[in-house]
């Protein structure tokens, strides 16, 4: 059984931010900071090309930029990490380990996520083992990584019997945001869409008034 939402509040909606893979901390903290004062959700740290140091490093100095602007912050993959520099929680894809055992290491009031990829299925037995968000994706086309699978609208919508906040990630642009949060999306995943832009402040506005709308 998924866990109540943390705090008691209200589930989340709106723009779920990604970081970009980027080497050199204090630009990575340089492009982040300015973004998180515009309405960002949440923000997930990712970065699959780091070592353990690195991501130490980075993982850290997001927490204290998130800390400071009250975003909370999700790591991805690495729930020990996640752990180590107080993250708000960690989102799992389907080789990073165990959901029940990312739940029983964080504590009930940790933020627990599933990438679901096209299958209800997967998002079922997420929510099952503690999971208490499922991102389902791609739905479009994207450069940030390789996809084989492709969700549907139709899947947030038959989503909505688990209860719990639905994110959708995949080529999603300001564009094509307004029809997935008609089919059920509570928030929307973004990496190039932001920092690939020529104004990612624009940009993360942008999403806000697509989301919005």
């Amino acid at each position: 059984m998924n866990s109540p939402w943390p705090a008691g509040g209200p589930a989340p909606r709106g723009l779920y931010l990604i970081t970009p893979d980027e080497a050199d901390t204090a630009r990575l903290l340089a492009r982040v900071e300015p973004l998180l004062a515009e309405g960002v959700t949440w923000l997930q740290y990712r970065h699959k090309g780091a070592d353990a140091a690195l991501r130490g490093q980075q993982a850290s100095a997001l927490q204290a930029l998130c800390a400071r602007a009250g975003v909370p912050l999700i790591i991805n993959d690495d729930a020990a990490l996640a752990l180590a520099v107080n993250a708000a929680g960690v989102h799992l894809g389907e080789d990073d380990g165990d959901i029940a055992a990312a739940r029983a290491l964080l504590g009930e009031a940790a933020i627990v996520g599933a990438s679901c990829y096209d299958e209800l299925d997967r998002a079922r037995r997420a929510v099952a083992a503690g999971a208490n968000y499922v991102a389902f994706g791609a739905f479009f086309p994207t450069r940030s990584k390789a996809t084989t699978r492709r969700a549907t609208p139709a899947l947030l919508a038959d989503a909505a019997v688990l209860g719990v906040p639905r994110v959708a990630i995949g080529g999603i642009t300001p564009d094509n945001t307004p029809a997935l949060v008609a089919a059920g999306a509570d928030l929307v995943a973004v990496i190039g869409g932001v920092f690939e832009a020529a104004d990612p402040i624009g940009a993360v506005r942008a999403y806000r008034r697509s989301l919005a709308a």
